[in-house]
């Protein structure tokens, strides 16, 4: 079949920026909750436990998104590598707003007892259920707008509005944290939730606006679709999905040690301000913007391996002076080390997006990215941050554990990337 022949570069532009507007929204709500359970839901749903059993408690309600992540790429996947990438997006922009407005307006325990908890869980799951259909779907249109020796740059747009929903959670929640604490905990916490609705609408406009992949479409017309995509992958791609799957743990696991548990850890075990950890993810978030986009830009040049394959050993070599860092008790030197660990991160989210696309075919692209993407979320990223908390609790607050631990997902990563195929030349 020829190529599919490139779209014009506006609509390539108009494309990468509604996905990039999309997922900085649908991750302004994910991140949101990551920050609310390090600081507040321990207290606010959680207040009969100890400090850590209300943390690690809290921290595994985070982590029911990311098992709910998996299922959603494998529903949305199936629906768009069946009817397209478009209309996928549009749906789980839409469940992952109604979700996060829901959560600003839960009670709390003391108000409805256990059953805030337990909606606190269902909605959590109704977020991880839409941001892992999103991921596929936002990355593909990029992927498959952009030609090829771009597809690493454009992907990488989509990858960068992840730290900007970090930076947009983190910077809300850091104003409305520094109210009085009896207000805050009262109403101020709900009001960055409450916003959502204010980001979905304007996501909503944007995305209903742009056009189906160009590489779908001319792939609707070249023979019979795979009846069950996510089948037709396991049985012609389980290489490449279990590779993905461990390309992803390092990334995950130190990504969400240095953006979540590094809030908990500074204000229990070290005595740090919240303000001030805030302050250093915002300030890895805004290294990152930067950062994802040039480490994206070089593996159109170099490769996606070689680039991935950097940004996962120095942060191999990185896992014992992030703490020692940290255990200076300096905010500097903690922002120092935020700044880069998430710098370090960027080099393998950058390329990502692309090399997972890259490794599937296009009828089932949808399903295998976001399958080999959204199956490590819940082995590395949602227990990364309770693993750690209770290495924290075993070992007495010494963080030594936790970078063993980082370590070990650094070499599951190098091993996985080693093994994976060079995609950046390959033929969408």
């Amino acid at each position: 079949m020829p190529a599919a022949p490139a779209p014009p570069p506006n609509t390539i532009r108009r494309v990468v920026i509604a996905s990039f507007i999309g997922t900085t929204i649908e991750w302004y709500d994910f991140f949101l909750y990551g920050t609310a359970a390090a600081l507040v839901f321990n207290r606010l749903f959680f207040p009969n436990f100890d400090s850590l059993a209300g943390t690690m408690a809290s921290f595994a309600t985070y982590a029911v998104g990311f098992f709910a992540r998996p299922l959603g790429g494998i529903v949305f996947g199936h629906f768009g590598d069946k009817i397209g990438r478009k209309s996928m997006l549009v749906t789980t922009l839409m469940l992952m707003g109604v979700a996060t407005v829901l959560i600003g307006l839960l009670p709390t325990y003391e108000t409805a007892g256990v059953l805030a908890p337990v909606l606190l869980v269902m909605l959590r799951f109704i977020q991880g259920f839409g941001v892992g259909g999103e991921w596929g779907g936002a990355v593909l249109m990029a992927v498959e707008h952009g030609g090829e020796g771009r597809r690493g740059w454009y992907a990488s747009w989509v990858q960068a509005g992840v730290p900007v929903g970090l930076l947009l959670a983190n910077l809300v929640f850091r104003t409305f944290s520094s109210m009085p604490e009896e207000q805050f905990l009262a109403w101020g916490w709900r009001v960055p939730f409450l916003l959502g609705v204010l980001l979905l609408f304007v996501g909503m406009f944007i995305r209903l606006k742009i056009m189906e992949s160009p590489v779908f479409e001319q792939a609707k017309t070249g023979g019979p679709d795979a009846s069950v995509p996510i089948i037709d992958v396991m049985k012609r791609h389980p290489r490449n999905v279990v590779l993905a799957m461990g390309a992803r743990f390092a990334e995950n696991a130190f990504f969400y040690i240095f953006t979540v548990l590094v809030l908990s850890y500074g204000t229990q075990q070290i005595g740090l301000d919240k303000g001030a950890l805030l302050d250093g993810v915002l300030l890895g978030s805004a290294v990152q913007l930067i950062a994802i986009p040039l480490f994206g830009a070089l593996s159109d040049r170099i490769g996606r391996r070689p680039v991935y394959l950097g940004g996962a050993s120095f942060l191999l070599i990185f896992a014992f002076p992030f703490f020692w860092l940290v255990g200076l008790k300096s905010t500097p030197m903690v922002w120092l080390a935020v700044v880069i660990g998430l710098a370090g991160h960027a080099a393998m989210y950058g390329p990502q997006a692309a090399f997972f696309s890259e490794l599937f075919g296009t009828k089932v692209r949808y399903s295998g990215a976001s399958l080999g993407y959204q199956l490590a979320s819940p082995l590395a990223g949602g227990l990364a941050p309770i693993i750690a908390t209770w290495l924290l609790g075993r070992s007495g607050g010494a963080p030594w554990p936790v970078a063993v631990y980082l370590i070990v997902m650094a070499v599951i990563t190098i091993v996985c990337v080693w093994l994976a195929e060079e995609t950046h030349r390959k033929e969408l």
